[in-house]
């Protein structure tokens, strides 16, 4: 004896597939989240970036990044520095790779990316964010 199923079940079952296929995707593609409105003061956390624009000069924001390294007692590896562009790079107590990259925007507006080991680190990645912030 055969069963027969309704084509509402299908649908739904369709529909459900869809959806639990979306959010797998959504989740895969990286973590996205915003902690503040667009331009100047905006930070995003992307794909395991830690992306902010501070309304200072670059010069202020790359020392008070060298700073935030001291107080947070990070190894020094390197630093590549250039009138537009800086990298900083430290590595943690439990040997985690931080990347700092401060960009020259602007005369009063500077980018800083921060990246916390292969798939980044929010927490210690917004902790470094305010360490610097407290900088300027």
């Amino acid at each position: 004896m055969k069963h027969h199923i309704p084509c509402s079940v299908w649908v739904l079952r369709r529909g459900l597939v869809v959806i639990l296929l979306g959010a797998s995707l959504a989740a895969l593609s990286g973590c996205i989240a915003v902690a503040a409105g667009a331009g100047a003061g905006a930070v995003a956390y992307v794909r395991g970036d830690l992306e902010a624009n501070l309304e200072h000069d670059y010069a202020q924001v790359l020392k008070a990044a060298r700073k935030a390294v001291e107080d947070l007692e990070f190894a020094k590896v390197s630093e590549n520095k250039d009138a537009l562009k800086a990298v900083l790079v430290s590595r943690t107590a439990m040997d985690k790779k931080v990347e700092i990259i401060v960009s020259n925007t602007g005369k009063t507006l500077t980018n800083i990316k921060i990246r916390v080991g292969l798939i980044g680190d929010q927490e210690l990645s917004m902790k470094i964010l305010d360490k610097i912030k407290s900088r300027l």
